[in-house]
C-alpha cells in the first residue's frame, strides 16, 4: 500500500482546468481596471461595451472550467479509491484466516467502507487546492508587481506565514484525525461483536453493562470528533487573520499612493486610477488559493489518516499460502495425503502437539483425535493450506507438495467445514454458492436434501436469512455447511472441524449421518472430540504431546 501514497500527489486530470479559471481572474481584472479608468477619463459609454462583454465572456469559460475541472478531478478520486479498495480486499484475502493478529471484521469493514470516504476529499479538493496555490500565486504576484513593486513585496512577505502556521496547525490535525479513525474502528469492531454475540449477552444479563460499554465509547469518538474541528476551525482563523492584514496593508498603501503621500514603489511614476484598481482586486485573489487550501486542509489529515488506516489492515499478518497463484482444476477423485513432520502452529494460536506423521488413503475417513485447545484445528488448517508448513515438515496431495506454488491449486481440490460456520445476511442460495458460478436451483434444492434441511421452511433457496444465521437453529446453521460441502462435486478431500461441537445429542448423530453420506467415495478427515463421531471414521489418530500414534476404531 506504501506504493500508492506518491500516486495520490499527482495533479488529478481536472487540476490545469482548475488553476486556469484561478489565473483567468487577471485578464478579467485587467479588464474591469481598464473600463473604470475610461469612465475616469469621461471617454464615454462606447469602450465599456467590448470591455463587459470580454468580463462576461472570461466569466463564463472560469465557471465552465471550475465545473468540468471539479468533475474529472472527483471521477479521477473516486476512480482512485476503487483501486485502493480492491488492493486492500485483496490484501485481506490474502492473508491466513486462522491468523489471530488480523485486524478484527468489524475494523476492516469501517475502514475499507466508512473512512476509506475521506480519501476522496483529499484527492479531489485537497490536491487541486495544492496546485492552485503552487501556481496562482506566484503569477498574480508577478501581475501585481508590473504595476508596484511595494505592493507585490507586501504581499510575498505576507504569504509565507500563512503555510507556516498552517503547517503547525495540521501535524495535530493529523495526530487527531488518526486517533479519531482509530476510536472510530475500534468502535465499529466492538459493536459488531456484541452484536454476533448479543444472544448470549441476553442469556448472561450482560446487556446493560454493554450499553454502558457502547456509551462511553461513543462520548470518547464524539471527544474527538470535537478536538478535529476545533482544530480545521484554527487553522482558518489563522489564514483569514493574515490574509486580512495583508489586504488591508496593500489598500492602505494603493490608498497613500493615490494621494500623493506615498510616491515610492511604482516604476517610474505613480500609479493610475485603473492601475490602482488593478492592483486591489488582485490582492485578494492573491490569498484566495490559500484560503482554498485552509478549508479543505483537515481533508488532507482525514485521507492521509484513512490510507495509513488502509494500509495498516494487512501488515503483520500471516499471508496464505498461494494467495495470488492461479486455481487448478478439481477432478472429484479421493485424494491420497501423506504428512510428514508436521508441527501445527500459528500466529497468536498456542499448540501442544508433536510433529505430527500421517498417511491417509484415498477414500479413508480419519478421525483426529485430541483433547480440546491442543491444536487439532491448526493441523487440519495446514492440510487446507490455510497456514504455511515449517520446515522440515512436508504435506503431500496424490504426490504434490503442498507449498506457496501449489496450495491455491490444491485447495481446489479440497472442500472445507468450520468449526464455527458464518452465515452472511442475504438468500440461502447466496450463502451455499458463496459467489461460484454454474449452480443451478435443482442443485441447491439437491445439497439441502443431502443436508437434513429439505423440510426446513427457512432453509429454501430463495428465503432470506439474516446475519450470523437468524432464522435459524444452530443445527441448521450447521447442516448448511453441510450442504456446501455437498456444494462441492469435485472436491476429493473434504476436512471438518469439529462439525458436532455445541450440539445435542439427536442433532449430532444426523450431521454425522449427513456428513458419511457426503463422503463416500471421497477422503474425509474430521478434528474431533466428539466419541460417536470418531467411532464412525475408518480410523482415529490420537494427537498427544508426545509422538502421535494411530489407533484402529472398532
Amino acid at each position: 500500500m506504501s506504493e500508492l501514497l506518491p500516486l495520490a500527489r499527482r495533479p488529478m486530470d481536472g487540476t490545469g482546468l482548475l488553476v486556469l479559471s484561478s489565473l483567468l481572474w487577471l485578464p478579467q481584472a485587467w479588464l474591469l481596471a481598464w473600463a473604470v479608468q475610461s469612465m475616469a477619463d469621461d471617454r464615454g459609454m462606447a469602450p465599456l461595451w467590448p470591455l463587459a462583454a470580454g468580463v462576461a465572456l472570461l466569466g463564463a469559460v472560469r465557471a465552465a472550467c471550475d465545473a468540468l475541472g471539479t468533475r474529472r478531478a472527483h471521477l479521477q478520486a473516486r476512480a482512485w479509491l476503487s483501486t485502493v479498495r480492491a488492493r486492500v480486499v485483496q490484501a485481506l484475502a490474502a492473508t491466513s484466516p486462522m491468523d489471530r493478529r488480523r485486524a478484527a471484521s468489524g475494523q476492516a469493514a469501517s475502514a475499507v467502507a466508512e473512512q476509506a470516504e475521506a480519501i476522496v476529499p483529499w484527492l479531489s479538493r485537497y490536491q487541486t487546492a495544492l496546485w492552485r496555490v503552487r501556481l496562482a500565486p506566484l503569477l498574480i504576484a508577478l501581475a501585481v508587481a508590473s504595476q508596484s513593486w511595494v505592493a507585490a513585496l507586501i504581499l510575498v512577505l505576507a504569504a509565507p506565514l500563512i503555510p507556516l502556521f498552517m503547517a503547525i496547525v495540521g501535524w495535530r490535525a493529523q495526530a487527531a484525525s488518526q486517533a479519531q479513525m482509530v476510536e472510530l474502528g475500534g468502535m465499529n469492531a466492538f459493536l459488531l461483536d456484541r452484536l454476533r454475540g448479543l444472544s448470549t449477552l441476553r442469556a448472561l444479563g450482560a446487556v446493560d453493562a454493554t450499553a454502558r460499554q457502547l456509551r462511553a465509547s461513543a462520548e470518547s469518538l464524539r471527544g474527538r470528533s470535537m478536538r478535529v474541528l476545533r482544530i480545521a476551525f484554527l487553522s482558518s482563523a489563522v489564514l483569514e487573520l493574515f490574509s486580512a492584514l495583508g489586504v488591508a496593508m496593500v489598500a492602505v498603501y494603493v490608498g497613500f499612493h493615490l494621494l500623493g503621500h506615498l510616491s515610492f514603489g511604482s516604476w517610474g511614476q505613480a500609479m493610475s486610477l485603473g492601475q490602482a484598481l488593478f492592483v486591489l482586486l488582485l490582492a485578494p485573489s492573491f490569498f484566495e488559493p490559500l484560503r482554498e487550501l485552509s478549508a479543505v486542509w483537515h481533508d488532507r489529515a482525514n485521507g492521509e489518516a484513512a490510507l495509513e488506516a488502509l494500509a495498516a489492515l494487512g501488515e503483520g499478518a500471516q499471508p496464505l499460502p498461494g494467495a495470488l497463484s492461479a486455481p487448478g482444476p478439481a477432478t472429484g477423485q479421493a485424494c491420497d495425503l501423506r504428512l510428514e513432520q508436521v508441527l501445527p502452529q500459528a500466529p497468536g494460536s498456542a499448540c501442544s502437539l508433536a510433529p505430527v506423521s500421517l498417511h491417509v488413503r484415498p477414500g479413508e475417513h480419519v478421525a483426529l483425535w485430541a483433547p480440546s485447545g491442543s491444536g487439532k484445528s491448526l493441523l487440519l488448517a495446514q492440510v487446507a493450506g490455510l497456514l504455511p508448513v515449517a520446515q522440515p515438515g512436508r504435506i503431500h496431495i496424490d504426490g504434490l507438495q503442498l507449498d506457496g506454488e501449489s496450495a491455491n491449486r490444491l485447495r481446489a481440490r479440497m472442500a472445507w467445514m468450520g468449526q464455527s460456520p458464518h452465515v452472511f445476511a442475504g438468500a440461502v442460495a447466496a450463502n451455499l454458492t458463496l459467489g461460484r458460478q454454474g449452480r443451478n436451483p435443482d442443485e441447491l434444492r439437491q445439497a439441502l436434501v443431502q443436508a437434513g434441511l429439505g423440510q426446513v421452511a427457512q432453509a429454501r433457496a430463495g428465503a432470506t436469512l439474516g446475519e450470523g444465521g437468524a432464522g435459524l437453529s444452530g443445527g441448521e446453521i450447521v447442516r448448511l455447511a453441510l450442504a456446501r460441502l455437498a456444494l462441492s462435486r469435485d472436491a476429493g478431500l473434504l476436512l471438518a472441524d469439529e462439525p458436532t461441537a455445541h450440539l445435542d445429542p439427536a442433532t449430532a448423530a444426523q450431521v454425522t449421518d449427513a456428513l458419511l453420506q457426503l463422503a463416500r467415495g471421497r477422503t474425509l478427515i474430521v478434528a474431533t472430540h466428539d466419541a460417536r463421531l470418531a467411532g464412525a471414521m475408518h480410523r482415529v489418530v490420537r494427537l498427544a504431546p508426545a509422538v502421535a500414534h494411530e489407533e484402529s476404531a472398532a
